[in-house]
């Protein structure tokens, strides 16, 4: 009789515990399938979303253009960054002093003097007369203006590079984040079943995505 309920309860004993050895099974493969990589030792999560990246990439290319790109590692971009902004900044001076020449020259040509690097006096002791002006006042006054559009222009490109620096460091950072694991994928598989009520073969395609 003892013999008997002890043979009992070992069969009670192992039918409760294949449950329990199942839900263990069905709960690493949601795990799996949820994307946490299942050891026999360890739980291993993927790395962490750095929701704060993105800000300090833009910070830093606000601070000095090309360094946000080097904070998210993407190295050759910082030379185009700083080649577009120095070629900018460089077309903005260049024109900034012809239009500070023309317009000091023009502004003197109004005050009555023709000592300007664009009148080329000749005084020698023989008594000539002085030349003719290189430029005349018309030529100045449209010199002027048209470097001190060129001028402006050239700022508001450089501007608009710098802005394009900053919001491309902070895209950038955010598409690193996105999930490019190997467990995304997407296939096409046929398929055969069999029709319940007429028992007669039916074909098709299956799409398969997994996240």
């Amino acid at each position: 009789m003892v013999s008997l309920l002890l043979l009992i309860a070992l069969v009670c004993k192992a039918q409760e515990d294949e449950p329990v050895k199942t839900q263990v099974d069905s709960a690493k493969i949601d795990l799996k399938e949820q994307g946490i990589a299942i050891n026999d030792s360890k739980v291993e999560k993927r790395k962490p979303i750095n929701p704060l990246a993105p800000s300090k990439a833009a910070f830093y290319s606000a601070i000095f253009p090309g360094m946000g790109q080097i904070y998210n590692k993407r190295y050759w971009k910082a030379p185009l960054v700083w080649g577009a902004i120095g070629t900018g900044i460089y077309a903005y001076t260049w024109n900034n002093d012809l239009y500070g020449r023309y317009r000091t020259a023009f502004k003197r040509r109004q005050a009555g003097f023709t000592d300007d690097e664009f009148y080329d006096i000749r005084t020698p002791d023989d008594g000539i007369l002085p030349a003719e002006p290189d430029l005349p006042d018309s030529a100045l006054e449209d010199a002027q203006e048209r470097y001190q559009r060129d001028r402006d222009l050239a700022l508001v490109i450089t501007i608009g590079l710098y802005i394009l620096n900053i919001v491309d460091a902070n895209v950038d950072a955010h598409l690193k984040q996105f999930n490019i694991d190997d467990d995304l994928s997407f296939d096409l598989q046929p398929y055969l079943e069999l029709n319940p009520i007429t028992n007669n073969p039916n074909y098709g395609m299956a799409m398969v995505i997994r996240f």
